[in-house]
């Protein structure tokens, strides 16, 4: 028990031992290869220009404004998914009548629908919310279809031979059944709502990370790029370790 208490110990250090050693390469090679920084700036000029840009507040409003895209387009999404989800796991012919739309709708690419939503809806969040929401709403809704079609048939009879209400059949078993696959699909599209956010930033905006990536790429202010970068990653962190832990909350009984 000692030795594997031991190892998994040692394990926990090996991804940031990895990260410090990338960063290492990292800025030996640039400093070997004089690359300019416009080009590939070192992780050190990636510091200080996160430091700078945080001082001078041109970071985090930006990076709040895309935080909220996020996690609203995320909410809306999901939403339509458990709604539209519903009725079409209770009704064949409607998911038979839907389901081909919903499916080519998806292979239109996002970048394509971004500039006719800003035409539509403006340059502020609205557009860049349901652009985050088309691309959550997808794979949510697979899920969602996939656990209600995995719920137990006598479990299903049993809540109608007890003539229980449809409110309570989602309640106390609809519900609780699908919650595993929704959430497993929630730790998937937490991180594509903020690729979303961002190509509706990209395609035109005012605020967010994405219209930080189009001024720094203007200036050729690559540092500040990589700087908006990491803000992204860390976001998307944020929202995955917070499905994960709605996981532990909400499924205990599923272990």
């Amino acid at each position: 028990m000692k030795r594997s208490e031991n190892k998994l110990s040692k394990a926990k250090w090996i991804p940031p031992l990895s990260i410090f050693a990338g960063l290492c390469i990292w800025e030996l090679f640039v400093k070997l290869s004089n690359y300019p920084a416009f080009i590939l700036p070192a992780p050190s000029r990636i510091a200080q220009r996160f430091v700078t840009a945080s001082k001078t507040g041109i970071l985090w409003p930006n990076v709040w404004v895309t935080f909220y895209e996020v996690l609203l387009g995320l909410l809306t999404g999901c939403a339509a998914a458990l709604v539209i989800g519903y009725f079409l796991a209770h009704s064949p012919v409607a998911e038979k009548i839907v389901f081909p739309y919903v499916v080519v709708s998806q292979a239109i690419p996002l970048a394509a629908i971004a500039p006719l939503l800003i035409i539509w809806f403006g340059s502020g969040v609205r557009p860049k919310i349901v652009i985050c929401a088309l691309t959550v709403f997808f794979p949510l809704l697979i899920n969602i279809l996939v656990g209600y079609r995995e719920l137990e048939n006598n479990l299903s009879d049993l809540f109608t031979s007890m003539k229980a209400r449809r409110w309570a059949k989602l309640k106390y078993l609809e519900f609780p059944g699908i919650l595993p696959v929704l959430l497993g699909g929630l730790r998937i599209s937490a991180t594509l709502s903020v690729i979303g956010a961002v190509v509706g930033e990209l395609s035109g905006a005012d605020a967010g990370l994405g219209y930080l990536i189009n001024i720094a790429r203007g200036q050729y202010d690559t540092a500040l790029v990589f700087v908006a970068l990491i803000m992204l990653m860390v976001i998307a962190l944020v929202m995955y370790g917070s499905v994960i832990f709605l996981e532990k909350k909400l499924i205990r009984w599923n272990e």
